[in-house]
C-alpha cells in the first residue's frame, strides 16, 4: 500500500485487523438488497456492510445505487462476521467492514458482459473489451504469474550468472530464409525496414563484440497470416553465450526454469531427458513428443516380414519401407466403432495412409482382417512386441518410414483425446514433462521444390562436429547442433551452436541454400574479425506461460493480444491511412475494385 491513499487492499484483511479503521478502494463485485456489497481489487474481495441508520442515510443511498463495476472508496471499521456467517472460501471470510463514509469515484455504465470467470463469452467480445476482460481473476492471475517468472529469470541470468540485458533494434533489414517478416516503409523511395522475427543477428554480433553473455526479453514479429494459436507479435527469452557447447546451454536452461518455476505448480526435475530427432520421429511420429503417456510407435517389420500379406511385402520392398503400430490401451472399452473409423479416415485424409486395426479379445485371441494370414507364432510375437492386453486396440500402418511414423504420431494424439473424452485418465494435467530433442538435420528439402534445400532451423546453425566433411560432399546427410525444448508435446524453446567461421557461413548461404550472401555481408564480415565460438537459445514466453497455467490459448497470457487473423479488435488495427500520410514514404495503395466501391459508400 505504499505511495497510495488506501490503508489496505481488499484481499488482506483478517481477524487480526478487527477494530481498525480502514480505507479501501475497488470495484463493486455485487450488491445485495442494499444490505451489503462485495468490493474487489487486484488482490481479492472484502464484504462491506451498508449502514442502515438514519445518520448514514447518504452512505446507504450511495452504495445501494452504485452500479456493478463502479469504482468506489469506502472507509469503515473492520468487524468480525456474525457467528455462522463466516465464509471459509474467502481469505477475508472471517471479517467484514462496516462502512462509515463512501465515495463513488467513477460510475460504470451497462456492461457488455459480466466480469466473472464462469460466465461464457465469445473471444471476439472479450478482445473488443479487453480492458474489462483484464479484470477477471484468471487473466489477473496469469499476468501476475508471468511477471513473477520473468523477474526470477532476470535474477538468475543477470545476478547469478553474469548475463547482460541488452535491447536490440526492432527496425532492421530482411533476413533470408525463415518466417515472413513485416515490412516498415522508410522515407527513402523503394527502401523498407523489416521487423525482426528474432534478434538472431544482433545477439551473434554482441558475441563478436565481446559481451560474452547476453539476454533479452525480446519482442519478435512474424507475418504468418491467419494461424489459430499464433501471434504476429510475441515475446521470447532470448539468450546467447560465447565459448559454450550444447550441453552448457541445456544446463543453463534447466537451471533457469528450476529457479523461476512457480511454487504453486508441480516440481520439475533436472536434467531433462533427451532424444534425437530420429528417435522422436520413430517413437512418437513428431519432433515435439508429448511424453506424459505411452502408446509409443513400435516397429513390427521383423514380426511380419515372413507373412504372405501383400501390402506388407509391398511396403517392405522399398528402401525406407516400414511396418509400424501403436497400441491403444483398453480401446475396446473406451472407443466406439465410430471413433475407430474416424481415426482411420483421419489418417487417410491427412496423410494418405491406410490403417488396419487389430483387437485382442478377452480370451487372448486376435480379431483382425490380418489374422488369417498370420500363424500362431506370428500372432504371439505380435502380442509380445506390442505388449497387448485384453481389450487393447492396435492401429497398424505400412509404407515409407517417415509417412508411417507421422500418420501414427497424429493418431496417437487423437486416440489420447478420445480416451480422455471417454473417461480414461491418460495425461496428468498437472504434470510437466520437459524433453530435449537434438541432432536435427541441418537442411531439409523445400516443400515446393524438393531438389532445393532450406535450413531446418536457420542458416546460422553450425553442423554437427562429426558431420562437417559431409557439408561439402552430401549436405542432406548433415546433422546440426540444433536443439529444441519440448514441454507436454509443445515446442517451448529452440536454439543452436552457431557458425563462427566466415568461410563456412558463406558456403552455407551461397552453395547450399543458394541465397545472396550480400544481404548478410555485415554478419559475414564480423565473423572475419575474431568471432568467438558461440551458441544460444530462445524460449517462447507466451507458450511456456500458457502451458504452466493450462490456458486454452496463448491469448490468455498476453495483456493485449491480436485475434487469430492478426487484428486488434479493441483498437481496430490495422487501419486505413490517408494518401497524404503515405506520400512521404513514396507509397500508393492500389485498391481492389470491391474495396474502392466500399470506401465510396
Amino acid at each position: 500500500n505504499s505511495f497510495v491513499t488506501r490503508t489496505n487492499t481488499c484481499g488482506e484483511l483478517r481477524s487480526a485487523h478487527v477494530g481498525q479503521k480502514v480505507t479501501l478502494y475497488g470495484w463493486v463485485q455485487y450488491q445485495r438488497q442494499g444490505l451489503f456489497l462485495v468490493l474487489r481489487d487486484f488482490q481479492g474481495l472484502t464484504q462491506i456492510i451498508i449502514p442502515q441508520d438514519e445518520a448514514h442515510s447518504h452512505v446507504k443511498e450511495l452504495l445501494s445505487n452504485a452500479p456493478v463495476e463502479s469504482v468506489v472508496r469506502v472507509t469503515g471499521i473492520v468487524s468480525p462476521r456474525p457467528l455462522g456467517q463466516e465464509n471459509p472460501k474467502m481469505p477475508t471470510g472471517d471479517i467484514e467492514v462496516k462502512a462509515e463514509t463512501a465515495e463513488i469515484l467513477n460510475s460504470c455504465k451497462k456492461l457488455p458482459f459480466e466480469i466473472k470467470d464462469f460466465i461464457k463469452k465469445s473471444e471476439a467480445l472479450r478482445m473488443q473489451y479487453r480492458y474489462l476482460d483484464l479484470r477477471s481473476f484468471q487473466l489477473q492471475s496469469n499476468l501476475r504469474l508471468r511477471s513473477r517468472m520473468v523477474m526470477r529469470m532476470r535474477e538468475y541470468l543477470c545476478n547469478l550468472h553474469g548475463f547482460v540485458d541488452v535491447e536490440t533494434p526492432t527496425l532492421f533489414k530482411r533476413t533470408p530464409g525463415g518466417a515472413k517478416e513485416f515490412l516498415v516503409p522508410s522515407r527513402e523511395a523503394g527502401k523498407f525496414y523489416s521487423l525482426p522475427q528474432s534478434p538472431q543477428q544482433f545477439k551473434q554480433l554482441l558475441m563478436v563484440g565481446g559481451l560474452d553473455r547476453y539476454f533479452q526479453v525480446a519482442r519478435c514479429y512474424r507475418d504468418e497470416g491467419a494461424r489459430p494459436d499464433r501471434q504476429p507479435e510475441f515475446t521470447q527469452i532470448d539468450i546467447e553465450m560465447s565459448f559454450v557447447d550444447q550441453a552448457g546451454i541445456q544446463r543453463l536452461i534447466e537451471g533457469l526454469l528450476q529457479h523461476s518455476w512457480p511454487e504453486e505448480r508441480a516440481l520439475i526435475t533436472t536434467p531433462f531427458p533427451s532424444v534425437t530427432y530420429e528417435e522422436a520421429l520413430a517413437e512418437y511420429g513428431t519432433d515435439k513428443p508429448d511424453t506424459r503417456f505411452g502408446m509409443k510407435i513400435v516397429d513390427i517389420s521383423d514380426v511380419l516380414r515372413g507373412s504372405d500379406i501383400h501390402f506388407v511385402q509391398n511396403a517392405l520392398s522399398y528402401p525406407h519401407g516400414s511396418i509400424r503400430a501403436i497400441c491403444i490401451p483398453q480401446g475396446v472399452r473406451y472407443l466406439t466403432n465410430k471413433d475407430l473409423e474416424s481415426l482411420k479416415e483421419s489418417a487417410k485424409s491427412q496423410s494418405n495412409q491406410e490403417i488396419m486395426e487389430i483387437i485382442r479379445r478377452p480370451d487372448g485371441s486376435l480379431k483382425s482382417l490380418l489374422t488369417k494370414f498370420l500363424g500362431e507364432k506370428e500372432q504371439s510375437e505380435l502380442i509380445q512386441a506390442l505388449k497387448m492386453q485384453e481389450d487393447d486396440v492396435v492401429l497398424l500402418a505400412a509404407g515409407e518410414h517417415k509417412q508411417v511414423c507421422s500418420a501414427l504420431g497424429t493418431l496417437r494424439l487423437l486416440s489420447a483425446d478420445l480416451l480422455e473424452a471417454a473417461g480414461l485418465a491418460l495425461r496428468d494435467p498437472t504434470a510437466f514433462h520437459f524433453l530435449w530433442v537434438v541432432d536435427f538435420p541441418l537442411f531439409l528439402p523445400k516443400a515446393k521444390t524438393p531438389t532445393e534445400l532450406e535450413s531446418a532451423h536457420h542458416p546460422f546453425t553450425a553442423p554437427h562436429p562429426s558431420d562437417v566433411s559431409l557439408l561439402y560432399s552430401d549436405p542432406t546427410k548433415v546433422r546440426s547442433q540444433h536443439y529444441d525444448l519440448v514441454l507436454n508435446g509443445n515446442e517451448v524453446g529452440g536454439g543452436s551452436i552457431r557458425i563462427h567461421s566466415a568461410e563456412q557461413q558463406r558456403f552455407v548461404l551461397e552453395e547450399v541454400l543458394k541465397e545472396d550472401s550480400e544481404v548478410l555481408s555485415h554478419l559475414i564480415e564480423a565473423l572475419e574479425f575474431g568471432a568467438p565460438p558461440h551458441g544460444g537459445i530462445a524460449l517462447g514466453l507466451d507458450r511456456l506461460i500458457s502451458l504452466i497455467v493450462d490456458a486454452p490459448s496463448i491469448r490468455d497470457v498476453i495483456a493485449f493480444p491480436k485475434s487469430f487473423r492478426g487484428r486488434d479488435l479493441m483498437g481496430n488495427a490495422p487501419d486505413y491511412v490517408t494518401s497524404e500520410e503515405l506520400e512521404p514514404y513514396h507509397i500508393q495503395v492500389s485498391w481492389p475494385l470491391e474495396e474502392k466501391e466500399a470506401k465510396k459508400n
